[in-house]
């Protein structure tokens, strides 16, 4: 097998039958990925089989503190969903398209919607640690792009990214949130490689460039779900405000704690998401 395929459409389909042995037959209305402290959703999944990534053929182990690591099959609001309680990041050491692969497999498995979640930190200055943002457009500020290589079935080679976030599932999030009391922030999310937390000048250049929250994630795998025709839909968890904009030093233990705090309206708002679709 070359290179390319290892994380393309033929290896999303083997991955995909792995998971249907495990599971049994399923079709999503959504494939839902959960960022660092917000895999609490997955306590609401009912009829849950959890399967651990290292069982699913091309998932690696996930590394990071705040991720599962395990893929959740069973019903969300009453409607079948494939979550993911964790996801693969480039700073791991991680090709571009594995980031992006958990959305082939999930493609595979019937999933034409795809909601992304992810904790930021907030450059813009009336954010506030805990608020819920919308994703409305995002930067890619990796400067890598996992569709480069051989074109799989199904792709596009050159897919528009003119709205890469659904409009009609953005506004339906907007109005899910009002009817719930949410206040629900949006901007454009800038995607970095990290690891390392962003110093000073570098938030003042992304806020320059137009980013209202930066994280280290999400950007592969929406890249990803329009080259394959899904619908996408994001929230990012503003968990801190960015350095040089709050001037306490940063650290993952403060992004798992705001998350944990916000937790519950996450979670209220993706389920009543989900319900609607």
């Amino acid at each position: 097998m070359s290179e390319p395929s290892l994380y393309g459409a033929a290896a999303a389909a083997m991955a995909a039958d792995a998971i249907c042995a495990h599971a049994g037959s399923v079709t999503p209305v959504a494939g839902i990925i959960l960022g660092s402290g917000l895999g609490g959703l997955a306590q609401r999944i009912e009829n849950a089989v959890a399967i651990p990534f290292a069982q699913v053929p091309g998932f690696p182990t996930a590394t990071v503190v705040g991720h599962a690591g395990k893929l959740i099959v069973g019903a969300l609001a009453g409607r079948p969903v494939v979550a993911l309680a964790g996801r693969f990041h480039m700073y791991e050491g991680h090709d571009a398209r594995l980031a992006g692969f958990p959305v082939r497999v999930l493609h595979a498995l019937g999933a034409r919607t795809l909601f992304v979640s992810n904790a930021a930190g907030g450059i813009r200055r009336t954010f506030r640690a805990g608020d819920l943002m919308l994703i409305r457009d995002h930067l890619n500020l990796m400067f890598r792009n996992p569709l480069i290589g051989t074109l799989e079935p199904g792709d596009v080679r050159f897919p528009d990214m003119s709205g890469p976030y659904d409009p009609q599932l953005a506004e339906a999030l907007r109005q899910h949130a009002s009817s719930l009391g949410i206040a629900l922030q949006e901007g454009v999310y800038g995607g970095l490689l990290g690891p390392a937390y962003e110093t000073p000048a570098e938030v003042r250049m992304l806020d320059m460039l137009g980013a209202d929250a930066v994280g280290m994630s999400t950007v592969p795998e929406v890249i990803v779900a329009r080259a394959i025709g899904m619908r996408v839909a994001g929230i990012s968890c503003i968990t801190n405000m960015a350095c040089g904009i709050s001037m306490h030093p940063l650290s993952h233990a403060e992004v798992l704690e705001t998350t944990t705090r916000v937790a519950s309206q996450f979670e209220q708002l993706v389920e009543t998401f989900v319900a609607a679709l």
